[in-house]
């Protein structure tokens, strides 16, 4: 039997997801990885907007049961 996710449930696991996100593209970003798809090469400047973006969000979703 399905237990269906609460909204604050959600929000929590949305904003964990993607502060996970967040750390292993802050990490990517300060070692300087590579990533390569295809032929074309991810700039670094790439991960460190996907960073900011992906701590917003988190934080939006971990804090949400405060408004």
């Amino acid at each position: 039997m399905e237990v269906p996710l609460d909204l604050l449930s959600y929000s929590r696991l949305a904003g964990a997801i993607f502060a996970v996100v967040a750390v292993l593209q802050l990490a990517r970003a300060l070692a300087g990885w590579p990533v390569t798809i295809g032929r074309t090469t991810v700039p670094v400047w790439v991960s460190w907007a996907a960073v900011l973006i992906a701590g917003v969000l988190a934080w939006i979703g971990l804090t949400a049961h405060l408004a």
